[in-house]
């Protein structure tokens, strides 16, 4: 059994499917947070592009602080296997399991992970290297440093506040970003792309926003080069790429003979809409499918109020009924008509979309939730739901309620979100809520769990998460007190049920 590297590349059996390409060429990206989602989306797009002849847009990663990615694709020349996995029923019986379409590709465009706690100047040094073109982030919702509510940088944050005070040793997304630009800036560089392919409303405005709190605490002139010299275009991406389990790689060994550590698997459907604002060279990325709009706005939120609100709804309350899968989560009784009901609800707060159709959008989305050969965990879509609610079930809520309009499939969503703060599901089963909040969340389970009344008020009176026009409304705190109080006593079935009626 050999482990991947550019050694074995000829030896690779036949069915998988390698891109020609210089990989020695300039590294025009540095990608900050290299997981599972930039391997299986951002990356297969650079590795389509230099593959069409566009040298040059090869990646350099970072790992803000996890060693593991690094030792896990570093000895493999940043090589790694995507797989692309499609269940295929078509004239299966019922009682036939469905069988599980692979197509295999080996991804060549990333050149190296740099560990940035082990070596934070080499990453400030990639990041303000003229060759640099374009900046690429992947950090989840919580990498940002601001709050969701505000708009402002935490300051209270141990590790903004360190950044501030050591701004040539950072820690976070966004000091390494504005030590690179202060470094570029010395030096007399030219400008860069910073772009966010986070699930975030308006992602690449408070990527900017992020940076210039940050680099006023440098100086004046810092900030005034960025503002001169450095675009932040927002962006839409689309993919579900599920976690990698111990299972994946055996099969991986089995099917190929191949040992990869950096192993990604991911569905046939991509997309990566992006707005058209660059500041030096843009890659054609147009090429292979990437749309180039003047607005990302719109999109977002359509991607934001339907996939992931959506996910989110499967999450909790399909785990609280103890589904490990998104698959089996979306065959539970009622499941997918209560999905299609709060797509009713957040589609009613979208508007019209030049070139988007809602209902073929929302008939996709159903075939990729029932996609069984994705196992895409209920478990990790539920992580960090502190930071993802705001954006994908709150807004449309408020908007809503702002309308004087009903909205009992958001509220229960909702309220499954602050059923999964007490940490046990409907089978009795414990598990760890793994959110940024998790300790302040717990403790107001801990001392409330008692008085449904204080708990939901306590919990709606988190600045960070609720907007006053939600926590001081007495018809949310009426309505999600009494879906919380069914998925408490009858669990999660019992209220996508009653929601139903």
């Amino acid at each position: 059994m050999t482990r991947l590297s550019n050694d074995m590349l000829s030896t690779l059996p036949s069915n998988v499917a390698v891109a020609n390409y210089d990989r020695l060429a300039r590294r025009g990206v540095v990608h900050l947070g290299s997981g599972a989602f930039h391997r299986g989306h951002q990356a297969a797009y650079f590795d389509d592009l230099m593959a069409k002849g566009h040298a040059g847009w090869m990646i350099t990663g970072a790992s803000l602080r996890s060693d593991k990615m690094a030792k896990n694709l570093n000895p493999q020349d940043g090589l790694f296997i995507h797989v692309t996995n499609q269940s295929a029923t078509e004239g299966a019986a019922d009682d036939v399991p469905p069988r599980h379409n692979k197509d295999y590709r080996l991804i060549r465009s990333l050149a190296e992970i740099i560990v940035a706690s082990a070596e934070p100047q080499k990453l400030i040094n990639a990041l303000a290297d003229q060759d640099t073109q374009l900046i690429t982030l992947t950090v989840t919702e919580k990498g940002y440093g601001i709050n969701a509510v505000t708009g402002k940088l935490g300051q209270d944050d141990v590790d903004i506040a360190y950044d501030i005070e050591n701004p040539s040793v950072p820690r976070t997304t966004i000091g390494f970003l504005v030590a690179g630009l202060a470094a570029r800036f010395d030096s007399g560089g030219g400008g860069v792309t910073i772009l966010s392919c986070d699930n975030l409303p308006h992602n690449g405005k408070l990527t900017q926003s992020a940076v210039l709190q940050m680099a006023a605490f440098h100086s004046a002139d810092l900030v005034a080069w960025i503002k001169e010299n450095v675009a932040f275009p927002s962006s839409m991406v689309d993919r579900i790429v599920p976690a990698i389990q111990p299972e994946h790689s055996e099969t991986l060994k089995q099917d190929l003979g191949i040992i990869d550590q950096g192993l990604v698997q991911t569905e046939p459907f991509s997309q990566w809409v992006i707005e058209d604002w660059f500041a030096g060279e843009r890659p054609a990325l147009e090429e292979v499918g990437v749309q180039f709009v003047p607005d990302v706005a719109a999109w977002e939120k359509a991607k934001l109020r339907l996939l992931n609100g959506a996910h989110s709804a499967l999450a909790y309350l399909g785990r609280l009924a103890g589904y490990k899968f998104v698959h089996q989560a979306m065959a539970a009784p009622g499941m997918a008509a209560f999905i299609n009901r709060l797509w009713d609800e957040s589609v009613a707060t979208l508007g019209e979309i030049e070139g988007f159709n809602a209902p073929i959008y929302r008939a996709d989305l159903l075939n990729r939730f029932q996609n069984a050969a994705l196992e895409h965990q209920t478990y990790q879509i539920a992580m960090d739901g502190s930071q993802k609610l705001p954006q994908r079930l709150l807004a449309p809520l408020e908007e809503r309620y702002a309308l004087n309009l009903s909205s009992p499939f958001l509220v229960a969503a909702i309220a499954s979100w602050m059923k999964w703060q007490f940490a046990t599901d409907d089978l009795g089963k414990a598990f760890i809520v793994q959110d940024p909040m998790a300790e302040k969340l717990s403790e107001i389970v801990q001392q409330e769990s008692e008085d449904v009344e204080k708990y939901i008020r306590r919990i709606v009176s988190i600045k960070e998460i609720f907007s006053d026009n939600l926590s001081q409304n007495s018809r949310f705190i009426k309505d999600v007190t009494a879906a919380f109080e069914i998925c408490r006593k009858e669990g999660a079935l019992k209220l996508i049920a009653e929601t139903l009626k």
